[in-house]
């Protein structure tokens, strides 16, 4: 099966800035695939180009076996748009939003169906103007589903969500790739993108600069396994806790921290030293990188690289 998406020495500049430089990178059917990156990295640049909103200077760009920069209908009834803010008339009703964008599609999904999706099913009649925050970026998510596309590019698709109803949208960005639909993210929240992304790609500075699953990335990280732990008063020597550790150890009122590439090893010599002492490790903790961990430290070397 051919990739949804492929690009190849994806650049674009804008008079003396290098916006994109020379991205390349490949979108399966049915996956998730997340575009991370601080202010500037290229990101917006990058997905406006696969959305067929803005031209490129150089490279090739397929997405759904098709051109966007040549794709006109064809291309624009196969792909829903999730924008950061969809700038649509805020005196029509939820219902006549979704009618008049519905109508753009020739394959378009219920509108029942969509409202139920996103939640919108008891706002349908009310104005997009009273609406909350939440339920106003919600009416945009309808607008990316209503044409039953095969492709979804979501911009902050939760901006302005509660915790809770961010989760359920995670529900339904999983549906939506059950049956098939492939999908492009861009988002500040660390944790959807761990959450939702089959892959990722972390750009700054223009560039791919980490690609992969969220578990690759995190295991290929250099600062490893945190253990932490707080000691109570104890009169054995504390050089037989932290001499032997393969990891490095701090501490401060008596709280110890490690960061180890070997806890496995490590988290056995602290676990026996405690049992011979009959030392109860209190707030005992194992933590491996989480990906907001893994991009920060990315972007941060990035940077330094190229300042």
């Amino acid at each position: 099966m051919s990739p949804a998406i492929e690009v190849s020495d994806l650049t674009k500049r804008y008079g003396d800035t290098l916006a994109v430089d020379g991205v390349s990178f490949s979108v399966e059917p049915g996956e998730v695939f997340a575009i991370l990156g601080p202010n500037g990295a290229g990101k917006s640049t990058t997905v406006e180009i696969l959305e067929g909103h803005r031209d490129r200077d150089r490279g090739s760009v397929s997405v759904l076996g098709i051109d966007p920069a040549k794709g006109g209908r064809e291309y624009r009834d196969r792909v829903g748009i999730v924008l950061q803010s969809a700038g649509i008339d805020k005196e029509l009703t939820v219902r006549e939003v979704l009618d008049l964008y519905g109508a753009a599609y020739t394959r378009r999904r219920p509108l029942d169906e969509v409202l139920d999706a996103v939640e919108l099913t008891e706002k349908a009649d009310a104005r997009v103007r009273t609406l909350s925050g939440g339920q106003q970026r919600r009416v945009d998510l309808a607008l990316g589903l209503i044409g039953d596309p095969d492709l979804l590019f979501l911009d902050e698709p939760t901006t302005g969500f509660d915790p809770a109803a961010r989760r359920r949208s995670w529900d339904l960005v999983r549906n939506l790739t059950a049956g098939g639909k492939t999908v492009v993210l861009t988002t500040h929240y660390l944790e959807e993108a761990e959450q939702l992304a089959d892959r990722v790609a972390v750009m700054s500075g223009g560039r791919i600069v980490a690609e992969g699953t969220p578990e690759s990335l995190r295991a290929n990280a250099d600062r490893g396994t945190v253990i932490r732990f707080a000691l109570p008063a104890v009169h054995a020597p504390l050089s037989e806790l932290i001499d032997p550790l393969v990891g490095d150890a701090s501490g401060r009122d008596r709280r110890i921290e490690i960061v180890t590439m070997a806890p496995t090893a490590d988290l056995a010599h602290i676990t026996t030293w405690a049992l011979g002492h009959g030392i109860e490790l209190q707030g005992l903790v194992v933590e491996s990188m989480n990906l907001e961990d893994v991009y920060l430290e990315l972007v941060a070397d990035d940077a330094g690289a190229t300042s």
